[in-house]
Parts: structure tokens; sequence; C-alpha cells
């Protein structure tokens, strides 16, 4: 099968829900999602992948606990990362993490084929907060 270029910006439009990602494409056992993201989502982690992020528009906050992000001069606490639009940044696998966007952002997640948005390891969920493993972009 051939597929056809998909604008990004076309794609975004034709959904409102936040944090609910959309697969837009598959690139062997990974799926490409967009999300459209605002406010917070919940502390998760990723056992056994990393998770990629790409800010298409807006700013995104990726807050992180603890030390097991390779960096040597944090400490339990953890640290903040801000992504403004074009920056990419991976949580390492395992990582504990939590996504935010004050102002609302989009994004572009590059993660395995049946990734739970969630993690594998999750804080309670509020309603805004979608777990699926994507949806068709449909």
């Amino acid at each position: 099968m051939i597929s056809e270029p998909i604008l990004l910006a076309s794609a975004l439009a034709r959904f409102d829900s936040l944090w609910s990602p959309r697969i837009v494409t598959r690139v062997n056992d990974y799926d490409v999602r967009i999300a459209k993201v605002a406010g917070e989502h919940v502390w998760h982690a990723h056992d056994d992948t990393d998770e990629f992020f790409l800010v298409l528009e807006g700013e995104l906050t990726v807050e992180l606990r603890g030390t097991g992000y390779g960096d040597p001069g944090a400490d339990a606490a953890g640290r903040t990362v801000v992504l403004p639009q074009g920056a990419v940044f991976t949580v390492p696998r395992g990582v504990e993490h939590r996504p935010s966007s004050a102002a609302g952002a989009s994004i572009l997640m590059f993660e395995p084929t049946g990734t739970l948005s969630v993690g594998d390891r999750h804080d309670p969920l509020p309603g805004h907060i979608d777990a699926t493993v994507g949806h068709e972009l449909g």
C-alpha cells in the first residue's frame, strides 16, 4: 500500500479533544501520533519504551521525577524541561513524567504501536485524560 502525504495542520483541525492522541501514520512497529494538549496530564511512566515529543505549536512543559533520566546534576526531586515550538525531547523508559501546557499546544509523539497514553504506571485519571493506545485519525 502506498500512503499519501499528510498535512499535520489539516490533521490537527479534524479533532478538538485534548490529551487524546490520533495516529497519523505508522513506521514499522511505531505509531506517529498527534495530540492537542492544555492543562496537566498525569504523572506516569512507560516501563519498556522511551517517549518522544515534538512540539508543533505552542509550548510543552515536561516535569521529570527522580534521577533516572541521565542528568548527573539532578537530585531525587527531578527537573522540569520546557519545550518551545519546534523542540524535541525524549523521556527515557521508566522515568516518571508529567506533560503540561498552560496556554495549550499541539504535539507529535513517536511510540511503539499499542503504547498506552498513560503509561504502565500512573496517577488516578481525571476525566479530561483519555487512556488510549491512540485513535485512528478518521
